[in-house]
């Protein structure tokens, strides 16, 4: 590491075709992907009964690969700085490869502790608008790399009551792939449809694939069993936090479809 960062003090040039090449992020993706499968098929060893406690040893793994991550930007940013440049296409590219893959680390632990009855909600009254607002600047810088136009649909005055930093990150992880898969347009937005409020985000691309559109969220508990990319962690991450969301006799719970204004893709979260 030490050697790494000498060089790439000299030379720029280092730092990217170092840390910019198609190898970080397909091993990185690779590892998230084998994580996530070790998590949700938990297919026993043949080792003697008690020897290892997996999920503490997993928890601990994630924890240490979030905080590597959180060092591996830093890092980044104190080069950009020391050389005086301002952010490139590279670097914003990289950066969002990061936090993608520290944000799927944190859908896994998450998803570890509702498992494990050690996951609790902080439920309060919060603004639609700013939920909406902080899902949109977690991209932003990437939005703006990509060229993608996103517009806000919400009325004034429209609040709910839910847990604010799992339903924006939830929110933002959906808008992730959104971005990945839309051509040059989003749509955020939020309305209130009977006893719900629902958050929708639509893009104009090509749309949910036949598998994804197969699978009934609200009712269907093995589905992620059969899941696979970020995408369907995705969703199977925000269906669980919208479901654990209750009032009275409703709870939360996702819907998806390809059928709306531009073309492409259609998620909707609703929230009691």
């Amino acid at each position: 590491m030490l050697l790494w960062s000498q060089k790439a003090s000299q030379n720029p040039e280092v730092i990217r075709s170092s840390l910019l090449n198609e190898d970080f992020r397909k091993y990185g993706r690779l590892y998230t992907g084998f994580v996530a499968y070790l998590f949700l098929t938990r297919q026993p060893l043949n080792m003697p009964k008690n020897s290892i406690d997996f999920p503490a040893i997993m928890e601990s793994s994630v924890h240490d690969i979030k905080n590597s991550l959180t060092t591996v930007r830093d890092l980044l940013m104190h080069i950009a700085i020391k050389q005086q440049c301002s952010k490139s296409q590279d670097f914003i590219q990289l950066e969002f490869e990061t936090n993608r893959m520290n944000n799927s680390l944190i859908q896994l632990l998450e998803l570890y502790k509702i498992d494990s009855d050690r996951f609790c909600l902080d439920i309060d009254e919060h603004s639609v608008q700013d939920i909406l607002q902080e899902a949109e600047a977690q991209l932003a810088p990437l939005l703006r790399l990509n060229k993608i136009r996103l517009t806000i649909n919400c009325a004034e005055g429209l609040y709910c009551y839910c847990d604010y930093n799992h339903i924006c990150n939830a929110l933002g992880s959906i808008l992730n792939n959104a971005q990945r898969y839309t051509n040059k347009q989003i749509v955020l937005s939020a309305y209130p449809e009977k006893e719900y409020i629902v958050f929708s985000i639509e893009d104009d691309g090509a749309g949910y694939p036949a598998q994804l559109l197969s699978i009934d969220f609200a009712n269907d508990t093995t589905y992620a069993n059969s899941i696979s990319g970020n995408t369907g962690l995705g969703l199977y991450f925000v269906s669980t936090i919208a479901a654990i969301h209750n009032a009275k006799n409703s709870k939360g719970f996702i819907k998806i479809d390809n059928d709306k204004r531009l073309g492409g893709a259609r998620f909707r979260l609703f929230l009691p």
